[in-house]
């Protein structure tokens, strides 16, 4: 909600350059600008206000729509984003520095003293040769110790902790279980490879000697300056698309009758209960409707017929591997892209001829119209996803990032 709140905000507030930064730090890093945790503190404010009122949600902002979710789950939400907006106990509501150096502790154990020395080598040794070698050594260095990824202004302006970070979890703590927030995020392959590895301008990836004459952090912004800017086109007219400050004329006015078509109409987000996944099929207005689905590396287990019922036939399946987990060897990266070939074909897909790197996404087609298969199945000699490469999130450690006693945070200090 907050991400999108702010790739969608009127261009009359916030320029493409501004909107591009605050993105990356709300996304990427761990400690943000005093301005960008401002504008954060104001959003989740407004919208912790639209999240109990839908009719006023939908109103104000109508690419959203929590009208899925159950009244629990909207107080949870809610609960989350007041969170984000509390400014009463600053900094130690949430002390991202102590956070993330206790986790990469407990991440690197006996290895800690020796860290830059590790980030060199998982950097090298496996993202590099796993493609990404625009990655810079120092960004990545810098993102390991400190968590910021994207340092678009002087290192001492970023001070502020990213809240949009937290999470909660039951912790046990002498012998009984506390609910804790702390950070429990990627520490160890970063955010470079989402944005910051590839590109259509081919000049951004020109290597000098040998080294690439742009960073990941440089790549990343372009990438996303230009996500944002076809996204403020969405709905203007096309020969408009280019030029953020020209607004459409009033509808029926005889220069938007000559101006071109419109752009395509924008899109609506719906949030769905947790767990849905496996009960979506059993609802008429989602069977057979997607063109489209995206399952991320951590969740192939809810890969399954249930949700591939969800899938309109000839719809496509697009599944992460795990190439860019660093602390997965060769051979249990090709396992679990076997895993997820064995998953998707059960579920009544089958593989599609790769657009782009076969390592990286696993591409599918739904066979035909078909409900959940019921029938009793025979014994695989494959092994049950329990037994599958480790998940994301089972690579990160568990640390117990509690205070400096080591106790975790309880929930009701916030």
């Amino acid at each position: 909600m907050l991400i999108f709140s702010l790739a969608l905000e009127d261009p009359e507030k916030m320029g493409l350059q501004e909107q591009s930064e605050a993105f990356l730090e709300v996304w990427g890093n761990a400690l943000l600008r005093a301005p960008v945790a401002a504008f954060v503190r104001e959003q989740a404010s407004r919208l912790a206000l639209l999240v109990p009122e839908p009719d006023r949600l939908e109103r104000e902002l109508p690419w959203l729509s929590l009208r899925a979710l159950k009244f629990r789950e909207r107080d949870e939400l809610e609960a989350v984003l007041r969170f984000w907006s509390c400014e009463e106990r600053g900094p130690q509501a949430f002390p991202m520095g102590r956070l993330w150096d206790a986790r990469v502790r407990h991440y690197l154990g006996s290895r800690y003293d020796a860290r830059c020395g590790v980030s060199d080598w998982d950097l090298r040794m496996k993202l590099h040769d796993r493609g990404a070698q625009v990655i810079h050594t120092q960004e990545f260095r810098r993102w390991r110790d400190t968590g910021v990824a994207f340092e678009l202004r002087d290192s001492s302006a970023y001070h502020e902790p990213n809240r949009t970070l937290a999470s909660g979890r039951l912790l046990t703590h002498c012998g009984e279980r506390v609910a804790a927030r702390g950070y429990w995020g990627d520490i160890a392959t970063g955010p470079f490879v989402a944005f910051g590895i590839e590109a259509d301008d081919q000049s951004l990836l020109q290597t000098r000697n040998g080294q690439p004459t742009k960073t990941a952090g440089e790549i990343t912004q372009h990438n996303v300056m230009e996500v944002l800017r076809e996204l403020a086109a969405w709905g203007r007219p096309r020969d408009t698309q280019g030029d953020r400050e020209k607004q459409p004329e009033p509808e029926g006015s005889p220069e938007q009758e000559t101006s071109g078509d419109l752009a395509p109409a924008p899109f609506k987000l719906h949030f769905l209960s947790l767990g849905s996944a496996r009960s979506l099929h059993h609802k008429g207005c989602y069977q057979a409707r997607f063109q489209l689905l995206y399952v991320a590396c951590g969740m192939v287990h809810l890969l399954g017929p249930e949700l591939a019922a969800c899938m309109a036939p000839g719809g496509n399946l697009l599944v992460e591997l795990a190439r860019f987990l660093v602390d997965l060897r060769p051979e249990q990266l090709q396992a679990f892209a076997a895993r997820v070939g064995e998953l998707a074909g059960a579920a009544g897909f089958t593989p599609c001829a790769s657009a782009g790197p076969a390592e990286t996404f696993a591409r599918f087609a739904k066979q035909g119209a078909r409900g959940p298969d019921t029938r009793p199945r025979a014994p695989s000699a494959a092994p049950p996803v329990a037994a599958a490469p480790p998940q994301p999130h089972d690579l990160a450690s568990h640390a117990t990032t509690g205070l400096d006693s080591g106790a975790p945070v309880p929930l009701s200090d916030f």
